[in-house]
C-alpha cells in the first residue's frame, strides 16, 4: 500500500458508478390498458384516447431516469386545486372506474428527480355517451304511382358528433326488407338528393329526397357514433298498386255433390292483392248494374275469417233469375290507380273441375338433353289454373320454383337432366274455380342417360415386354342394364362383348407390351341412352426428373466473372419404364431464345431417390439461366422439367428448417449443438440463461445452442461444420491474391458460467483448423449481438463454429442467422457502447491531470 492507493481506489469507484448507474434526467411516456374504442396516433405532443361512458379508465405512466423520478397525475398542467382526491394520484397507474362524461378532458403525468426540468406528458380522454336515432314520422308512405318523389328526415344523437348514412333496398319474396343491403346509398345511382344535413350540438339531422321509387323500397337510416354499435331504423316506401285478382265458387256445403243447382246456396269469393291493403275498396255488379247487399244477396268485405283483400257474395236460395255475370270491382281510396274487375259467370252449365292424364303420357320416357311435355287434361267451367310440383321429393321444379303454374295443363321442360327423373303432381288451384277439394293426378318422368364411367382419362407408363391391365368401371347409368362394350386402339376394334347381369366393369389385358402396343386405347360402354367412354394412354415415356433445391453452391467461382452451379435431381419412378440411358440438358440465358444442349450419359440403372449430380460451368455473373432436363430411354424421350438458376453471392442460414442448411455436427467433438425455439426449449435446469426468442425476437423462431447441463464438463467442445464453398485458382500456379469473404452471425452469451465461442476457417486438404478467425469469452448480457469477420481462403473451405462449455450449467451459448458474403466486411459491430467509452476516457483524462498536478 502506497500513498497513491486512495486516489486509485477513488478512480475505480467513479468508473464503476459511471458504467453501472449513469445519472440521467427523467423521461416519461403514457400507455393505456383496458378497453378502448379508439386511440389516435400522436399529434404533436398529445394522444387522444377514446372510451365509452361507464367503462374503466386505466392510464400508466412509464418513466426512466436516475435517481428514480417521483410521479404525479393532475387534471391540469400543475394546478394544486385540480388534483385528484383518490390514492392513485401519486402512483404510476391512474385508475377511474365507471367513468362519466364529465370526467373527460386532458390528463397530465409529471415526473421529476431533481435533474433538469420535470418531464410532462399529456393525453386527452374523450368519453362517448349512448346513442338514439329517430327517423320517418310515419313508418310507411303510400305513393299513388311509381317514380314519385317523397321527402323524409333522419335524426340521431350521440356524443361527440354523429355521422348519418342511408341504405336502400328493393324488397323481394326472398328478402322482404329485413336484411339490410351491403352498400351505402349513392346519390347518382339511387336518385337520392340531400336537401339538408346539419349538426346541432350532439344531434344530427338529414333530409333526403328519393326519386324513382319502384314498388316497395326499404330505406335504412344508419346512425354512426364512435365506440357505439351502429343503430339502424327501417323506413318503408310503398307504391300503391293493385295486382291480379282471383275468385272461387263454393256450392252448398250441406249437399254431397259439387254442382250448382236451383234452391241451394252459392258463395262467390273475390281476392285482390293491393298495396296498401287497408286502402282497398270493393263493389259488385250483376250484368253491369250495381248490386247492393240484401237478404238473399249478402256482400261481406270485412269478414275476419277470410283472407286480407277478399270480398264475398253469398247468394241464398239460388233462383233461375240469379243466373248471369257477376263482376267484382276493386279500387284504392283516393283514386289514381286503375281499377280491377273480375267477371264470374253463374249458369246451369257451370261444372266443377276434373283432372286426368292422357293415355300413354305416364310414364314418359326421355333421353337426357331432350325437350319433354308433361300433360294433364283439365275440364270444368270455369277452367281452373293447374299447379305443377314434385311429388316424390322436396325439390324445386326445373324453373327453380317449388310450384309452376300452367293454364293449359301442359308442363314443358327443355333440356331435361337425370336429376329431373321422378313423379310430378298436377293439381287444381283454389283460385279461378270451385272451392272444393283439390283435384290432382301424377305423371311419371323417366330420364335415360348414357353410362358414367371411370377413369375418363388415365395415362399408363410401361416398359416393353411387360403386362398392361386396363379396367373401365361403370358408376351409374339409366337404364341400369348396360348392353355391351367395345375396346379400340386408334379406332381399330380390339375386342367387344356384352355385360352380364351383375357385372359393372370390363377389363382388357396386354400380356407383353411391344412397340405397336403404345397408343390410345378407348373403351366404349353402351346402353339404350348412349355411350360412356374410358380412355387410356399407354406410353413408354419416362416420368420427368425432380430437381433438388437444397444445393448450396452459389459461391462456387471458377474465375472472377464466371460462376458454376451444382445441378442435382432425382428421377420420378425410374423403374416404371425401360432404363434411362441419358439426359438431354438444355440451358439458355433468361430472356434469350437460343438453347445450348448436351447429353449427360447415365451408367447403370437409376434407383428411386438416388441423387444425380452435374456441374454447370462457365455461367456469367450475375446472369440467371433457365435449365431444361429430359430423360431418354432406348425407345422414347420422356417429359421435361425446367428450373431457373439465379446467381447469389451470399450464403444465409436461419436454422428455420431441417436440414439446417447442410451444416453437420463434428463427430470428433465432445457433444452436439441443439436446434430449438424459445417456445419449446426446457430451461428448468438452466435458469437465467439462454435467449427468450430468436434474434428477431420471435418465440416461435429457431436457433442453435449448446446445452451445458450434466453430463457436460468444463472445456467440452461442440462444433458445427458448414458445407464446402469452392474457390478455384485463377491460374494453374494457384491463387496469388486470395478472395475475401465476410462471415457474419448473431450470438447470445448470457449467464455467469459462459465459456467461449469461436469461429474457424478450415481449408480443403487440411486435417486441422487454423487459429480462430473470431473468438469471444464470458457473459455478454441478455441480448443478441452480431459478429462479423473477414476471411481470406486460398482454396475451397468450410466454416467451423465452436462452442466451449464454461465452469457451470448457466453457460448456454446460442447462434442464429449465419451469413457468408463476397467481399470484405464493411461495418463490423463495435464491442462497447460509444457513450460509455467516451465517459470513461473523459474521466480518465481528468483524473490523470489531477494526479500529475498533485505530484508537482
Amino acid at each position: 500500500i502506497n500513498r497513491d492507493y486512495p486516489v486509485i481506489y477513488l478512480f475505480k469507484s467513479i468508473i464503476d458508478d459511471v458504467v453501472k448507474t449513469q445519472i440521467s434526467p427523467p423521461s416519461v411516456r403514457i400507455v393505456h390498458s383496458g378497453h378502448a374504442c379508439n386511440v389516435e396516433e400522436e399529434r404533436h405532443t398529445e394522444r387522444v384516447y377514446t372510451i365509452r361512458e361507464g367503462e374503466t379508465l386505466e392510464l400508466t405512466c412509464l418513466v426512466t431516469g436516475h435517481p428514480r423520478p417521483q410521479i404525479r397525475w393532475t387534471k391540469t398542467a400543475g394546478s394544486v386545486s385540480d388534483r385528484f382526491q383518490d390514492s392513485s394520484v401519486f402512483n404510476e397507474t391512474l385508475h377511474i372506474a365507471k367513468i362519466l362524461r364529465t370526467q373527460g378532458g386532458r390528463y397530465y403525468c409529471k415526473a421529476e428527480n431533481g435533474l433538469g426540468s420535470p418531464a410532462i406528458k399529456s393525453i386527452r380522454v374523450d368519453v362517448y355517451s349512448t346513442i338514439w336515432v329517430r327517423t320517418c314520422h310515419q313508418s310507411t308512405w303510400s305513393l299513388k304511382h311509381p317514380f314519385s318523389t317523397i321527402l323524409y328526415a333522419c335524426l340521431c344523437q350521440c356524443t361527440p358528433d354523429p355521422e348519418i348514412t342511408t341504405r336502400r333496398h328493393k324488397a323481394t319474396r326472398r328478402n322482404p326488407g329485413q336484411q339490410y343491403p351491403p352498400y351505402r346509398l349513392r346519390a347518382a345511382r339511387d336518385n337520392v338528393t340531400v336537401i339538408d344535413q346539419a349538426i346541432s350540438g350532439t344531434a344530427a339531422r338529414s333530409y333526403f329526397r328519393v326519386r324513382h321509387v319502384p314498388e316497395i323500397t326499404h330505406i335504412v337510416c344508419v346512425c354512426v357514433c364512435l365506440c357505439v354499435s351502429d343503430q339502424h331504423v327501417l323506413c318503408c316506401l310503398c307504391v300503391a298498386a293493385l295486382k291480379k285478382g282471383r275468385f272461387w265458387i263454393t256450392p252448398d256445403p250441406y249437399h254431397n255433390d259439387d254442382n250448382i243447382q236451383i234452391g241451394r246456396e252459392v258463395k262467390i269469393s273475390c281476392q285482390v292483392e293491393a298495396t296498401p291493403p287497408e286502402e282497398l275498396m270493393f263493389s259488385w255488379l250483376k250484368n253491369g248494374r250495381a248490386l247492393r247487399s240484401s237478404e238473399r244477396m249478402v256482400i261481406t268485405q270485412t269478414d275476419p275469417d277470410i283472407s286480407p283483400g277478399t270480398t264475398n257474395l253469398d247468394i241464398i236460395d239460388l233462383k233461375f233469375t240469379d243466373f248471369g255475370t257477376y263482376t267484382c270491382m276493386a279500387a284504392l281510396r283516393g283514386g289514381g290507380i286503375p281499377e280491377i274487375s273480375i267477371d264470374v259467370n253463374i249458369s246451369s252449365t257451370t261444372v266443377p273441375p276434373n283432372l286426368t292424364v292422357p293415355r300413354g303420357k305416364s310414364p314418359l320416357v326421355a333421353r337426357e338433353g331432350d325437350t319433354v311435355e308433361l300433360e294433364c287434361l283439365v275440364s270444368g267451367k270455369p277452367k281452373p289454373i293447374i299447379l305443377w310440383s314434385r311429388a316424390d321429393k322436396e325439390a324445386p321444379m326445373p324453373d327453380g320454383s317449388m310450384q309452376t303454374e300452367s293454364y293449359d295443363g301442359v308442363l314443358r321442360v327443355v333440356n331435361v337432366s337425370r336429376e329431373m327423373t321422378g313423379s310430378y303432381r298436377c293439381q287444381t288451384s283454389q283460385f279461378n274455380g270451385f272451392n272444393v277439394k283439390a283435384r290432382e293426378a301424377l305423371v311419371e318422368l323417366i330420364v335415360q342417360y348414357p353410362p358414367t364411367v371411370e377413369p375418363a382419362f388415365l395415362e399408363m407408363r410401361q416398359g416393353l415386354n411387360r403386362p398392361v391391365v386396363m379396367t373401365c368401371r361403370v358408376l351409374r347409368a339409366h337404364p341400369s342394364r348396360v348392353l355391351r362394350f367395345e375396346w379400340l386402339l386408334s379406332n381399330r376394334l380390339l375386342h367387344a362383348g356384352a355385360f352380364t347381369e351383375h357385372k359393372d366393369e370390363t377389363e382388357y389385358t396386354i400380356r407383353s407390351l411391344n412397340r405397336d402396343g403404345w397408343g390410345e386405347y378407348t373403351c366404349n360402354v353402351i346402353n339404350e341412352a348412349g355411350t360412356g367412354k374410358c380412355t387410356f394412354h399407354v406410353t413408354g415415356k419416362p416420368y420427368p426428373p425432380e430437381f433438388y433445391y437444397d444445393t448450396y453452391s452459389p459461391l462456387w467461382q471458377n474465375r472472377p466473372r464466371v460462376y458454376g452451379f451444382k445441378l442435382q435431381w432425382t428421377q420420378m419412378n425410374p423403374n416404371t419404364v425401360d432404363r434411362i440411358v441419358a439426359y438431354r440438358l438444355g440451358i439458355r440465358q433468361t430472356g434469350l431464345q437460343r438453347w445450348w444442349e448436351q447429353e449427360i450419359p447415365v451408367e447403370g440403372a437409376i434407383t428411386k431417390g438416388e441423387l444425380i449430380t452435374h456441374n454447370l460451368t462457365e455461367l456469367i455473373k450475375p446472369e440467371s439461366y433457365e435449365v431444361r432436363l429430359t430423360p431418354i430411354t432406348h425407345y422414347a424421350e420422356g417429359d421435361s422439367t425446367t428450373r431457373i438458376i439465379t446467381y447469389s453471392g451470399e450464403f444465409h442460414c436461419s436454422f428455420e428448417e431441417e436440414p439446417i442448411c447442410m451444416f453437420t455436427q463434428d463427430k470428433n467433438d465432445d457433444f452436439d449443438w441443439t436446434r430449438h425455439s424459445a417456445a419449446t426449449r426446457d430451461t428448468k435446469y438452466t435458469p437465467n440463461t439462454g435467449p427468450s426468442g430468436d434474434r428477431s425476437g420471435s418465440k416461435q423462431g429457431f436457433y442453435m445452442y449448446i446445452e451445458t447441463s450434466r453430463p457436460r464438463k468444463e472445456g467440452d467442445q461442440a462444433r458445427l461444420i458448414s458445407p464446402f464453398f469452392n474457390v478455384a485458382p485463377k491460374t494453374p500456379y494457384g491463387i496469388t491474391n486470395p478472395p475475401a469473404y465476410c462471415l457474419g452471425f448473431f450470438y447470445h452469451m448470457y449467464g455467469k458460467h459462459i465459456g467461449t465461442l469461436n469461429a474457424f476457417l478450415k481449408q480443403k486438404g487440411q486435417t486441422t483448423t487454423e487459429g480462430a478467425a473470431w473468438s469471444l469469452t464470458g457473459n455478454q448480457g441478455d441480448r443478441w449481438k452480431q459478429a462479423k469477420v473477414s476471411i481470406h481462403p486460398s482454396s475451397s473451405f468450410q466454416v467451423v463454429i465452436e462452442g466451449v462449455r464454461g465452469p457451470g450449467i448457466e453457460g448456454d451459448i446460442a447462434i442464429d442467422d449465419v451469413t457468408l458474403e463476397e467481399g470484405e466486411c464493411r461495418d463490423p459491430p463495435s464491442s462497447a457502447p460509444p457513450a460509455v467509452i467516451a465517459h470513461i476516457w473523459l474521466l480518465f483524462a481528468a483524473l490523470a491531470t489531477t494526479l500529475l498536478g498533485g505530484q508537482r
